[in-house]
């Protein structure tokens, strides 16, 4: 009777963990099935701006490739770092499996940053840096190697007397500080020739204001370079509104349709253009593979390339600069 006891008892004992057993494979099974959730937190949601509404598209994109579930949430300026940051710690307390994030700030986001990574969700950077030891991955365009492009097409039309405005967009981001120097090191000699850095604040009308009461006020300039979408086309407006074409020469930053006319029309003598499209589905990408135990390169460059008025018909710059636009 014992030695009965004893068997049903074992019986019991196995069928119960293979009952754990089997709900144990269940619920993981039921686990790898469920879509891994992502934030994305940019530095802006802006439906007039082709690179931001390219980005997104192309996190998009990839995120429903690759079967996730996406949350997009950014201020409504690319100025208000704070708003960012707090959903930054908003995002932490939602636990998703990854967060993408464009710093507005290159100092002031750090902490914020430094509380993701210590939270254990995968982060992926995209399009900006942040100030931090932290080995993140980021997805980018090399913004120095874009900037020393810039200069090295400014330097074509400039002279011992040239007077140079570089007009930025958020004072310190990243990607403003990281165009300059690269802006700087392609100018070489020409670099002594900047007179003054204005910021626009990725505001187009600040961008027009600043330019046309810095033109009204010296007459000594001669080189205008913007180096963003927002900052180039506010200071080309302010340069067609005072007839001023003949006599400034602009070099430009990314590729919405208002910039691509200017560098047709003359306003431009070139533009340095970024893949925004590729920037998104690549920083999903590479946080899928952080969310699948995978490893990750430290810098992924999304590229960048020089289009000027010369050769802004060719085939493979149409193909470029109209990438999105094309049915």
């Amino acid at each position: 009777m014992d030695k009965k006891k004893t068997w049903i008892f074992s019986l019991c004992i196995l069928g119960t963990a293979l009952f754990l057993g089997i709900g144990a494979f269940m619920w993981k099974k039921r686990a790898a099935q469920e879509p891994a959730r992502i934030i994305c937190i940019p530095k802006i949601i802006d439906s007039e701006n082709d690179f931001w509404v390219q980005l997104l598209d192309g996190v998009r994109m990839a995120a429903e490739e690759y079967g996730m579930e996406l949350t997009v949430m950014a201020p409504k300026r690319e100025t208000d770092i704070e708003e960012q940051i707090r959903m930054i710690y908003e995002a932490i307390d939602q636990k998703p499996d990854a967060i993408i994030l464009t710093p507005s700030s290159y100092e002031r986001t750090a902490q914020a940053v430094e509380a993701v990574c210590d939270s254990g969700i995968p982060l992926i950077l995209m399009d900006s840096d942040v100030d931090t030891e932290r080995k993140i991955s980021k997805v980018s365009t090399d913004n120095i190697k874009a900037g020393r492009i810039q200069g090295e097409c400014a330097r074509k039309y400039l002279d011992a007397d040239s007077e140079i405005v570089v007009v930025a967009h958020v004072k310190g981001s990243s990607t403003a500080l990281e165009r300059e120097k690269g802006l700087r090191e392609g100018l070489g000699e020409f670099a002594g020739n900047i007179v003054e850095t204005i910021y626009s604040d990725s505001n187009y009308e600040k961008g027009y204001e600043r330019m046309k009461e810095l033109l009204e006020e010296r007459e000594d300039i001669t080189m205008v370079i913007g180096l963003n979408e927002y900052s180039a086309v506010g200071a080309a407006r302010a340069i067609k509104a005072l007839g001023l074409q003949e006599r400034i020469t602009m070099v430009g930053f990314d590729s919405s349709l208002e910039e691509i006319q200017l560098l047709e029309e003359g306003i431009f003598a070139g533009i340095v253009i970024q893949n925004p499209y590729k920037m998104g589905y690549l920083a999903v990408e590479a946080a899928d593979h952080l969310i699948q135990g995978e490893r990750v390169p430290l810098q992924i460059d999304s590229g960048s390339k020089l289009v000027t008025r010369e050769d802004v018909f060719s085939e493979e710059n149409q193909k470029l600069l109209f990438l999105f636009t094309e049915e």
